[in-house]
This record gives structure tokens, sequence and C-alpha cells, in this order.
């Protein structure tokens, strides 16, 4: 790359840092901000299920936008809606005005994140392409990894505090932007027409396509991960008594995990075994992780099993990715836009039931995941079976 591309790059690395780390410093502390206003489980659940929400139905509208108005504004406006999100959540009790700040939220990730994609698709070549969105996939882990880290010290001085650091930190990315970051193309450049389709009609579509059921089992992977995590800090401070610096270390491990499987072992695994037999492996130690949930005695074993459902998650993914593009042939566009569809639908309706179920039962959600978990493997091996695909090059 170029000096220019990469001082580019950096100045878009950062924003998704702190974009993405700034959200992840309030994880820690939900549990016990949640009960010190009289909330639960389904609270919990909405908080997740509402941001994933609002960003599933603002995606595809800000898509366009990015195109209509230019990158620039738009990774402009979405930090600021993050911004005004993070500093609706400090100053405000109560939870209603907190799922309104999670609205403000996920829209502003709406306007973000494709915008940042589009904007390195602008500024690289299709060759340099591929590293420059790993260079921005690399600034999500690491913000993921952090975030949280920093949100369960901060806590310990006072527990709203890493709200108020969330909210000035992204404040600094926003003046960051307006002051350093320059539009990647031209004032009204012409991009060509784009077909708008509706999205129930896409899901439509998406049935009669030979990749269909990996993108069901990537909506249970999302459902599945996505329930966990969201009654994860509530159920080890109601079993174990853990202290906000213990979620966070747990929280901030199983990131180090995810991202050190996804650098060093998921090409490997792959290259050995090929897609199908990992597919069906990782997606039964999933399950097999959420039923020993039920019976985890100590703070310590239940930490060790959430490392191990995060590593297999962290390995389902990318794998779910490859074995979509290689089913899609040359419709790569549709089918990695479904991918991101049904992750969403996932991403929301998990947390959702979760929050519901542990009010019912704490550990009503993890029997969930394992029962659907159980019944998405048995899918997966028919379906490899019925179609004779070979997953390897």
């Amino acid at each position: 790359m170029q000096p220019d591309q990469r001082k580019k790059i950096i100045v878009l690395m950062i924003n998704m840092f702190i974009a993405i780390g700034s959200f992840g410093i309030i994880i820690p502390i939900l549990p016990a901000y949640l009960m010190s206003i009289g909330e639960g489980g389904m609270a919990a659940g909405l908080m997740i299920a509402i941001f994933a929400g609002a960003q599933f139905v603002m995606s595809p509208i800000a898509g366009k936008w990015a195109d209509q108005v230019g990158r620039r504004k738009m990774i402009i406006a979405g930090l600021s809606g993050l911004t005004l999100s993070m500093f609706v959540f400090y100053y405000s009790d109560s939870i209603w005005i907190l799922y309104t700040s999670r609205v403000i939220g996920g829209i502003g990730a709406a306007l973000l994140i494709p915008a940042i994609f589009a904007y390195v698709a602008d500024i690289t070549t299709m060759d340099q392409r591929a590293k420059g969105n790993s260079y921005i996939s690399a600034a999500m882990s690491l913000g993921i990894v952090i975030g949280p880290g920093i949100g369960g010290f901060l806590a310990d001085y006072d527990l709203k505090l890493p709200l108020l650091v969330s909210a000035l930190v992204s404040l600094v990315s926003v003046i960051f932007s307006v002051i350093v970051l320059k539009e990647s193309r031209e004032a009204g450049e012409d991009v060509g027409p784009v077909k708008q389709e509706p999205m129930v009609k896409k899901l439509a579509q998406s049935v009669h396509k030979p990749y269909f059921i990996p993108l069901v089992i990537t909506l249970v992977m999302s459902f599945g991960l996505m329930a966990y995590e969201s009654v994860l800090g509530l159920f080890v401070d109601n079993q174990f008594g853990a202290t906000p610096k213990q979620i966070a270390v747990m929280v901030t491990s199983t990131g180090i995990v995810s991202v050190v499987m996804q650098l060093l072992v998921v090409d490997r695994l792959v290259r050995r075994f090929g897609e199908g037999v990992i597919l069906n492996f990782f997606i039964a130690l999933t399950a097999v992780c959420f039923f020993l949930s039920l019976f985890a005695s100590t703070y310590v074993l239940f930490f060790m099993i959430t490392l191990v459902v995060f590593l297999a998650t962290s390995i389902l993914r990318p794998v779910l990715n490859t074995l979509i593009s290689k089913l899609a042939g040359n419709e790569q566009g549709f089918a990695m836009g479904m991918n991101n569809a049904y992750m969403s639908i996932g991403n929301v309706v998990g947390p959702l039931l979760a929050g519901v179920l542990y009010d019912v039962n704490i550990l009503y959600p993890f029997l969930l995941g394992f029962v659907v978990l159980g019944i998405t493997i048995l899918v997966s091996v028919v379906w490899q079976r019925k179609k004779a695909i070979v997953f390897v090059d």
C-alpha cells in the first residue's frame, strides 16, 4: 500500500477500534447496573437485541446513503450516534430511556460499519482489498478484547464510570474524524443504479439457494452465542458472586481466544479436515458446552466452559463464511448479504428469548441452547450426506 493509503486505513482502524471498544466497556457493568435499577435477565437481553434490531433494520438504508452522500459523512454520523447513545445511557436510570439509547446506538453502528468497509473498497485495489478489510476486522477484534477489560477495572472506582469514559472516548473519535478523515470519492461521483429489494423478498429467495442450510446454521450459531453472552454476566454474578472485574477478565479472555483461533488455527484445521467435518464437530462441541453449563458448580469451571464455547464459535464463523462463499458461485454479494441478515436475526432473537427464559429459571437459556444446537447438528449431518458436497479445495 502507498503511504496515503496506509494513513487512511489507520484512521479507519482507530475509528473502528474506538467504536467497538467504547461499546464493550459497558459489558462487565451491565449485570450490577441493571440490578441497581431493579431490572434482570429480560432487560439484559433487550439491551443487546434492541441494538442488533435497530442495526439490522437500518443497515440497508445506511448502505444506500453511504453511496449517495459519501463515506466520510456517514462515518461521522455513525460515530455521533454512538456518542449520543452513550451519553444518554450515562445520564439516565430509566429503563425505557436506556432502551432508547440502544436504538440510537444501533442506528449509529449501522451508519458507521458499512461506510468504513465501503471506504476501504474505495481506496484499495482488488488485490489489496482483503488486506484492507482484515486490518479493519483486526481493529474490531481488538476493541472487543480491550473494551470489556477496561470497563471492568474502571468499575472498581465507580459503577457508572465506564459509561462516562465510553461516551467521552466516542466524542473524541467524532472530533478526530472531522479533522483528519477525508472523503474517499469525488463529490457527486456516479456509483450507478442500485437495485434495492425488500429484505423479506431476499430472505424468501435464500430458501432456494444451495447454501440455505449453512445460512440457517449461521442464524443458530448467532442465536446461541448471543443468548449465552446476554445472560453470561448475570449468571456468574447470581451463581458465583462474580465482580465486574471478574466478568471483564472472562469477556477479555474469550475475546483473546477468538482472535488467536481465527488468526492461527482455522485455516490449518480446514485444510486438514475440510469444512464439513469442522462444522459438525464444533457445533457438537458447542452443544456439549451448553449442556455442561447446567452443572458448573464454580466460577472457574464455568469460565473454562465459556472459553471452549467462544473457541468453538470463533472457528465456526469463518468456516461458515467460507462454506457459503464456495456454494454461492457467482452470486457472492447476495450470499454475503444474506449471511449478515441471518446473523442479525440470531443476534436479535437470541438475547430476547434468553432474557425471558432467564427470568423464569437461570438455567433455561443454556438448556435451550443445548436443544437447538443438538437439532442443528442432526440437520447439518443429514444435509451434508444428502448433498454429497466436497468441502475441501
